[in-house]
């Protein structure tokens, strides 16, 4: 007999059919967003669940189904789930690395650019009917190229982002939780480490791509911001509770930072009503990986880690490899 598997939420068809070659797959292609109860409730008799970063699995879900054996994420980060009640369960995790490094690079590129040169804010104002002549002063921005480029966690995507810079001719700074290798710095444009409040205070242009957790919560509040240069923009693709938001929408309507880009908010989707009064912010819905080859890669890569996890091997992705196949 088949393993059971949840599908938390619509995904390609073509991939529902992959796993429907190893699984009994209950999918839920309509879409719908389960409570915790119901997701407990969906979860019994189930071997392993494909999630998305939507989903808490909270240790309350894992403890009512003691049955599982892998959660398997589309999505970089895990913050969705309870890594440690998982790992103490027994239960594999994975994730989908590598597959969106350049896809979410790009888009934190896009946001850079449309927060310094204002490209929201002059859209909505020429949409407004406002643009009745030239003037030589009219929605004045900054330039990227040879700023000095922040990247605030400099993994794989962070690399990738510097990498970009080269053809800009910018002088790239990151901090992180440990230097990189002298090899990857000049891979990566020769990036310059350097401590989180030279960072902040040096950077002209500064992309958040550093992990959720609670030791990252509020990484940038009222403090932090208070040192970045009132012509600065920030960027935030990594994830909503990075940024303290009400210090953020403050910082923003003061003027003391020029503008932000945000692709992840706190409590998102109900993100803060106040981000809307603000013309200086750029406003997406969580969508840096969403090309469709990538997000198709993305699906594949969490399938193919499930498939491997419930047949006994150890998934290329596992975030808790202390848990054995």
């Amino acid at each position: 007999m088949k393993p059971k598997i949840l599908v938390t939420r619509a995904v390609f068809s073509e991939v529902i059919d992959l796993l429907a070659q190893h699984f009994e797959v209950e999918s839920n292609q309509a879409d719908q967003i389960y409570t915790e109860r119901e997701l407990i409730d969906k979860l019994r008799g189930k071997d392993g669940v494909f999630t998305t970063s939507s989903e808490r699995i909270s240790a309350e879900v894992m403890a009512a189904n003691v049955q599982i054996k892998a959660i398997c994420n589309m999505a970089v980060g895990f913050n969705n789930i309870d890594l440690d009640a998982a790992t103490r369960a027994g239960i594999m995790v994975t994730n989908t690395p590598e597959v969106l490094n350049q896809t979410t690079a790009d888009f934190a590129w896009a946001l850079m650019m449309a927060a310094a040169r204002r490209v929201t804010e002059s859209e909505h104002w020429l949409r407004a009917g406002q643009w009745q002549k030239w003037r030589f002063d009219t929605l004045l921005g900054a330039d990227v190229h040879g700023a000095t480029l922040g990247i605030l966690g400099m993994g794989r995507i962070g690399q990738a982002i510097a990498r970009r810079s080269l053809g800009f001719d910018m002088r790239v700074l990151y901090h992180n939780r440990s230097r990189l290798p002298v090899e990857k710095e000049a891979h990566a444009n020769n990036a310059t480490f350097v401590s989180k409040q030279e960072l902040l205070r040096s950077a002209d242009h500064l992309i958040l791509v550093l992990p959720y957790s609670p030791q990252t919560h509020h990484t940038i509040g009222a403090a932090e911001l208070a040192l970045m240069k009132p012509g600065a923009t920030l960027v935030n693709i990594a994830r909503g509770g990075i940024v303290d938001d009400v210090a953020l929408i403050a910082a923003l309507r003061e003027r003391r930072i020029a503008a932000a880009g945000l692709d992840v908010f706190e409590n998102e989707p109900c993100f803060h009503s106040d981000f809307l009064t603000l013309p200086n912010v750029v406003l997406t819905p969580h969508i840096a990986s969403a090309s469709e080859p990538t997000r198709r890669a993305m699906a594949y890569c969490a399938a193919e880690n499930l498939i491997a996890a419930l047949s006994g091997a150890q998934p290329q992705n596992i975030v808790n490899p202390e848990v054995k196949g």
